[in-house]
């Protein structure tokens, strides 16, 4: 279910000593230095029928773990490029990565109609 727009997303809040993105020359997939490797994947993936109380706490947790990890960003762009339509990817639920993509899509016609109202003008 999406948020109304006056509340805010619960995202994984990104450390402030975050290692540097990847060189995305690395021989190794982004994925391979993922903390939820190491991590329980039943954090990440919701079981069927799960009450509402249990999924809330085992996503908070999922996030948890994502906040930590040295590749949050390239698995929520991941999740946001596929994209992926079950589970915590990048610190986003599927529902919190539908919001991000519609404001992204809402962004980029904005944008699109700016610049054709500013060519127009310069025309």
């Amino acid at each position: 279910m999406l948020q109304p727009p006056h509340q805010s997303l619960q995202v994984a809040a990104v450390p402030a000593q975050r290692a540097p993105v990847r060189d995305r020359d690395q021989e190794a997939p982004w994925h391979t230095e993922a903390v939820c490797r190491r991590d329980e994947a039943g954090l990440f993936f919701a079981p069927s029928k799960e009450p509402t109380a249990a999924r809330l706490s085992r996503e908070e947790a999922a996030k948890r773990v994502c906040a930590r990890c040295p590749v949050m960003v390239e698995c929520r762009e991941h999740a946001l490029l596929q994209p992926e339509p079950y589970g915590v990817w990048g610190g986003l639920t599927a529902a919190e990565r539908r919001v991000v993509l519609a404001r992204r899509r809402r962004r980029d016609l904005e944008l699109k109609k700016a610049a054709r109202g500013t060519i127009a003008a310069a025309g």
